[in-house]
């Protein structure tokens, strides 16, 4: 069995990925990188403090729907798919550090045809709820105007379609998957994935 180089961590927004990269990453000396930093697609649909909502990204969750946002965004993985297949290539194949890349880019009929040596991939979901609370944390739903709520709702929505759909795709892949739950401590998440990279 070779030695594992390259860790991906899968799975819907705010399910934690980061989070849990971060912390394999630094327990055992590997990069760290996301997806998202190759491209983002098209970004999340609230203010932070930093930005106000982009025209194009409130239209995009304002008048596409569900169906129509699922689609668009998994058109957006399979165009970003080459790059990402090359980069968990050149990390596995390289000699300085290894990588953990996490993304809800890493969807799993790609990632299962990747053939690169020392290359394991895990899936994380969670609790609806703890999804919906999360969004709605990051985008002071409480204090958001009707038109801003709507279109974290939309976000939601079609965060939650696609982990349904990215969970039935690991199940009959019969990929590595953790439950979260509603908000498993993250040391234990990473142990959870660690353990799974070990054994495969």
């Amino acid at each position: 069995m070779h030695a594992v180089r390259v860790v991906l961590i899968g799975g819907t927004s705010n399910v934690g990925k980061s989070t849990v990269a971060q912390a394999i990453a630094e327990r055992l000396g590997l990069d760290c990188l996301s997806t998202d930093g190759l491209a983002r697609h098209p970004g999340r649909p609230w203010r932070t403090a930093e930005r106000e909502v982009p025209a194009h990204v409130a239209e995009h969750y304002g008048t596409l729907t569900v169906d129509e946002l699922l689609a668009s965004v998994l058109d957006h993985y399979e165009r970003l798919w080459p790059r990402i297949e090359q980069l968990v290539t050149t990390y596995a194949a390289g000699e300085g550090p290894g990588l953990v890349l996490e993304g809800s880019a890493l969807w799993p009929t790609r990632v299962a045809t990747l053939t690169a040596p020392g290359t394991t991939a895990v899936w994380l979901t969670a609790d609806d709820a703890l999804l919906r609370t999360r969004i709605r944390t990051a985008g002071r739903y409480d204090e958001a105007t009707e038109q801003e709520r709507h279109l974290m709702d939309r976000f939601t929505a079609r965060t939650l379609r696609y982990q349904a759909a990215m969970l039935d795709a690991v199940t009959t892949l019969d990929l590595n998957h953790i439950d979260v739950g509603s908000g498993r401590p993250v040391a234990e998440v990473a142990d959870a994935v660690l353990a799974l990279a070990q054994a495969g």
